[in-house]
């Protein structure tokens, strides 16, 4: 019922269906495949215009789309999957094992993030997708996981994870029966969140010029765009804007999804979206729904 949720999945979904049928309905981008520089929606077989070398700017996105999705996929199950693993365990087991996992952590949230990337993109020179994304999340996990014990530790002096203990269960089935679906709901919410820091991390990134790149994606034709005067010449703002835009549709889709998740995991949330509803009703001259009252 939350519009958000609706509205993020549809763009979610327009996303992937571009990044996996698209390459297939839509045509390799070429040079001089158009006029050079045409201008946007002049040309409806190319939608999106051209640039300087007569490529097609729409089959450029296109074609670069399937990378971005993968590095978000890669960076974003890589940062939950370790913070989820650290932060459990290290909530749980407690004492030598709890400073052994927190002093990583700490160390890796201490360290400055782009410094590090550069350092780590020049020495290994990525060129696949999935590996960008990891290394884009280096030591962004590091703050989930200490997020992560935190509500471990709280969790652990449960009744239901106590009786767990006394039972005699291994401490693997405890963590993973007892545990782990208690904070799936933050996790899920910041693997969203994860998933649109490893977009802008890259395409800043490549827009930078310090990730290499073999293939096309959002942040080289930044990159191409504004070294050909995208912010300077009318002629050429179409191709510095198009790739802009489908990074901002992109990030507000995983924003929706983010908020929704909030909304559809946080029973303090629906009770509080319930009880607006019913006070715009009681405004409007409508009845008031029972079930708010029994929320009240």
């Amino acid at each position: 019922s939350d519009w958000r949720a609706r509205g993020g999945l549809f763009i979610l979904l327009v996303y992937v269906l571009m990044g996996t049928l698209g390459v297939y309905l839509t045509a390799p981008p070429t040079t001089n495949e158009a006029p050079r520089l045409l201008a946007p929606f002049t040309n409806w077989q190319y939608p999106l215009g051209s640039d300087t070398l007569g490529q097609g700017i729409f089959r450029m996105i296109v074609h670069s789309t399937p990378a971005m999705l993968k590095m978000a996929l890669g960076g974003a199950v890589f940062s939950t999957a370790v913070a989820t693993v650290a932060g459990t365990v290290s909530g749980y087991k407690g004492g030598v094992v709890d400073t052994a996992v927190m002093f990583v952590t700490d160390t890796l949230m201490a360290l400055p993030g782009l410094p590090l990337l550069i350092v780590i993109a020049a020495i290994f020179q990525p060129t696949n997708p999935f590996v960008i994304g990891i290394i884009l999340t280096a030591n962004h996990w590091a703050g989930l996981a200490r997020s992560i014990r935190s509500q471990v530790l709280t969790l652990r002096r449960s009744e239901y994870v106590e009786a767990s203990r006394l039972m005699g269960l291994h401490t693997r089935t405890i963590v993973a029966k007892d545990l782990v679906p208690n904070i799936m709901p933050y996790v899920l919410v910041n693997f969203v969140n994860t998933a649109r820091v490893v977009i802008f991390s890259s395409v800043a990134l490549y827009f930078l010029g310090v990730l290499p790149f073999t293939n096309l994606n959002w942040g080289v034709i930044l990159n191409l765009a504004y070294s050909e005067g995208g912010i300077t010449s009318l002629q050429t703002v179409h191709w510095l804007m198009t790739p802009l835009i489908t990074i901002v549709l992109f990030s507000l889709g995983l924003i929706m999804i983010a908020q929704s998740s909030d909304r559809l995991f946080n029973p303090r949330v629906r009770a509080r979206h319930s009880n607006e509803i019913s006070d715009a009703e009681s405004e409007n001259g409508g009845e008031t729904d029972t079930s708010t009252e029994i929320v009240k």
